[in-house]
């Protein structure tokens, strides 16, 4: 079975750096490879430092077609651009850098940026943090949903036997809160949106559960009624103007995604959605292919 990415189950850091790149007309193959190679040189210089590198669906059938699943594709608007939206904002290219502390970061993302500078051009940057005790800025505890990380791999890491294996697929979104509205809302009416108690992250009864709190809305399942779970990293972003969650999940099939969104934003065909999207607004919207450690050598030529 190929090596995952060790970075997308690295756990523990505070710091965080999302850079999204596009490739730029006319680049060649051999060119973009070079550039990996200097980007994977890079990794092991900073102390402290955990990378995760991913590609859009177009540019990885383009360095490994017979490494990439069949299901791999861009990202796709969700939902009514008048009411509630996800748009899509894909790029060719997504590094996730997280470790000890926001210097070694900038350092990080800093000369990343100049490997891949000849071929690809910086089209986001996002530096996140963890939020106290690993809350969202909203107050209440983020992932409490996720399994735990011994378990991650099974979730997260396409299986070994096909296109793809030892990799995973990755969602990125950045969402834009607005905490003044939420803050008008007690905190029972807040636990409502959620799904959660606020203090300690305990689920709501599910007779006091309503049917479009958060927490009721991405939980998907199968046909046999079986959890389909992913693999939560978001951390929050942002200033006094502009705050919120950027989110990161990893799944072993993109359809996991899909669900998830479509009963988010009201697309599934049972009349509801989620309720937090009053409150929150997604800007960007992306799938990425991480592959596995093998795979990333081979498509820089090494």
């Amino acid at each position: 079975m190929p090596t995952p990415q060790p970075g997308i189950f690295a756990l523990g850091t505070r710091s965080h750096f999302h850079t999204e790149f596009d490739l730029r007309p006319g680049v060649g193959d051999d060119a973009v490879r070079a550039a990996l190679a200097r980007l994977h040189a890079l990794e092991p210089s900073a102390a402290g430092l955990n990378a995760v590198v991913g590609f859009g669906a177009a540019p990885w059938r383009r360095l490994a077609p017979a490494d990439a699943p069949g299901e791999l594709r861009p990202f796709d608007p969700v939902g009514d651009p008048g009411a509630r939206h996800a748009p899509a904002t894909q790029h060719d290219v997504w590094l996730w850098l997280h470790g000890a502390g926001p210097d070694v970061l900038l350092d990080g993302a800093r000369a990343a940026a100049a490997a891949l500078e000849p071929v690809a051009a910086l089209a986001q940057e996002v530096p996140c943090f963890v939020y106290r005790d690993g809350r969202d800025l909203t107050g209440f505890v983020d992932g409490t949903e996720n399994p735990p990380v011994e378990e991650a791999p099974e979730v997260a890491i396409v299986p070994g036997g096909g296109a793809g294996a030892g990799g995973s697929f990755a969602v990125t979104q950045r969402w834009r809160h607005d905490l003044a509205a939420f803050g008008r809302l007690s905190v029972a009416e807040q636990e409502g949106v959620i799904g959660r108690t606020k203090p300690d992250s305990v689920e709501l009864d599910d007779d006091v559960k309503p049917a479009t709190a958060h927490i009721a809305r991405v939980v998907v399942a199968d046909e046999a009624g079986e959890e389909l779970q992913i693999f939560r990293r978001s951390t929050p972003y942002g200033t006094i103007a502009e705050h919120g969650l950027y989110f990161v999940a990893f799944s072993a099939a993109i359809a996991r995604f899909d669900a998830m969104l479509a009963r988010m934003f009201g697309t599934s065909g049972d009349g509801l959605h989620d309720r937090l999207t009053e409150f929150t607004t997604p800007v960007s919207g992306a799938y990425y292919f991480v592959p596995s450690l093998e795979s990333l050598a081979a498509a820089a030529g090494e």
